[in-house]
C-alpha cells in the first residue's frame, strides 16, 4: 500500500477524452484532492485538457503510474479496457477509481476486486451520481420508512440513442455498451443502493438495426455494425424482497430519460434522474387515497409531498472524493468495487436471461450500501497537513 500521507489526495488521470471535462470540472474544485497529472494515449489531447484546467503535468501513461504525487488514477478509458488499466494502476500502487463498467466479464472483475483487497488500496467504480444530494436525501428518507416498506420500483430511459450527439458513437452499440451496459450501471446501481442486492433477473432484447451511422462530427455519414441489444425490458427480483422493471432503448424517438419510482407501502417516491446528481430535482413523495377522498363522487387530485428540494449540483468526482477521504481518514467509501462487480454480475444476467429466454440467477451479492454523512460536504476543506507531494 502507498505511503500514508497528510493533506490533499494527488489524482491522475488515465483518459482525457470527452467524459474527463466532467471530472476535471469538479475535481479542479474541490479542496481535498488536487489533480496533479493527466495522461492519454494521445498525448496531445492530456496536455491540452492539463493547460485547460490548470493541471500542472500530463504526458503517457507509463509517466503517470510512475509518478508517486499520483495516489489514485481516475480510469477513464473504453470499457474494453478497464480491468487492463484499472490492473496496471492497482500494481503500480496506486488506488483506482474506474468509469462503469468495472469489466466486460465476471472473472475478470472479480479479479480487480480481488487485486486491490489484497493489495490494500481502495476500488471504487462509477456511477457516483448516487452520491449526489438529492440521491443521499431519497435513500435516507427510504431507509427511515418514509413511504413504508418498499416494494417495487420502476424506471425508464429511452431515446433515438447516442449516435445523435457522439462523434465517435460506435463503441457505444458494440460488446460492453448498448442501453444495458452504458446506461444501465446508473439504473442498476440506484437500484442497488436503495434496495440491496438483487437475487435473479428476467429480460427480453431486441435490436432494431444491424447498422448503423455516425450523425454528427467529422465522420457523419459513416457506417458501423450493432452487435448489441438496443432495446431492453428488466425485470429483477431482490434478495430482501421487492421486484424492479425497467426499461432501457436507443431505439425510440420519444425521449423519457430518468424516469425513477419506488413504490412503497405508504407511498410512491419518484426520484431524480439517476443519471444526474439529483440537483434541479426535488424528492418528493404520493400517498394512497383514503375512501374519504372519494365521497363526493369525483377522483380527488392526488398531492404532493417534497422530501428533499432541488440543490445545485456537484457533479462527477463525488466518488473520486469520497476514496480520497478515505484513504485519509477511513471515512465512507461508498461506490466500492464489491457494488460495481454485482452491478456487472446483475447486467451480465440480464443479457443471458434475454439471450436464454429464462429467468437468470445472481451469483453474486453485497452488503448493505451506507449512506453518506447527513452533513457531506464536497467543498469542505477536511483534510489538514501538507499538500500532495509536498
Amino acid at each position: 500500500m502507498s505511503t500514508r500521507r497528510t493533506g490533499r489526495v494527488g489524482v491522475g488521470f488515465i483518459g482525457a477524452g470527452m467524459i474527463s471535462e466532467q471530472y476535471l470540472t469538479h475535481l479542479t474544485r474541490f479542496p481535498d484532492v488536487e489533480v496533479v497529472r493527466l495522461s492519454d494515449i494521445d498525448v496531445a489531447r492530456a496536455a491540452a485538457q492539463a493547460a485547460r484546467f490548470g493541471v500542472p503535468r500530463s504526458g503517457t501513461v507509463a509517466e503517470l503510474l510512475a509518478d508517486d504525487d499520483v495516489e489514485v488514477v481516475v480510469n477513464l478509458t473504453l470499457p474494453a479496457t478497464h480491468v487492463e488499466v484499472s490492473t496496471a494502476a492497482l500494481r503500480a500502487g496506486k488506488h483506482v477509481w474506474t468509469e462503469k463498467p468495472i469489466g466486460l466479464t465476471r472473472e475478470s472483475a472479480q479479479g480487480l476486486v480481488d487485486l486491490a483487497r489484497e493489495s490494500g488500496l481502495l476500488l471504487g467504480v462509477a456511477p457516483d451520481t448516487v452520491l449526489g444530494t438529492g440521491w443521499q436525501a431519497a435513500k435516507r428518507a427510504i431507509e427511515a420508512g418514509v413511504i413504508g416498506t418498499p416494494l417495487t420500483a420502476t424506471t425508464t430511459m429511452q431515446y433515438q440513442g447516442p449516435d445523435v450527439f457522439h462523434p465517435n458513437a460506435s463503441f457505444l452499440f458494440a460488446d460492453g455498451a448498448g442501453p444495458l451496459f452504458d446506461m444501465g450501471p446508473y439504473y442498476v446501481t440506484a437500484l442497488v443502493h436503495l434496495l440491496g442486492p438483487v437475487a435473479q433477473v428476467a429480460a427480453t432484447g431486441t435490436r432494431a438495426q444491424e447498422t448503423r451511422r455516425l450523425l454528427v462530427g467529422p465522420n457523419a455519414g459513416q457506417e458501423f455494425p450493432v452487435t448489441v441489444p438496443t432495446h431492453l425490458s428488466v425485470l429483477a427480483s431482490f434478495e430482501r424482497g421487492g421486484q424492479a422493471q425497467s426499461l432501457l432503448s436507443f431505439d425510440t424517438p420519444l425521449m423519457r430519460q430518468g424516469v425513477f419510482e419506488v413504490n412503497g407501502t405508504e407511498g410512491t417516491m419518484v426520484l431524480p434522474d439517476p443519471n444526474t446528481f439529483g440537483g434541479g430535482h426535488a424528492v418528493r413523495v404520493v400517498r394512497p387515497f383514503a375512501p374519504t377522498d372519494f365521497t363526493d363522487g369525483r377522483q380527488p387530485e392526488q398531492v404532493w409531498e417534497t422530501v428533499h428540494e432541488a440543490e445545485p449540483e456537484a457533479g462527477r468526482g463525488l466518488g473520486v472524493l469520497t476514496m480520497a477521504r478515505a484513504i485519509r481518514d477511513g471515512g465512507v467509501h461508498v461506490a466500492t468495487g464489491e457494488v460495481g462487480m454485482h452491478v456487472l454480475d446483475v447486467m451480465l444476467a440480464a443479457q443471458e436471461s434475454a439471450q436464454a429466454g429464462r429467468f437468470v440467477e445472481v451469483g453474486s451479492t453485497v452488503d448493505a450500501v451506507p449512506s453518506l454523512p447527513d452533513d457531506f460536504d464536497p467543498f469542505a476543506a477536511t483534510l489538514e497537513g501538507t499538500a500532495a507531494g509536498a
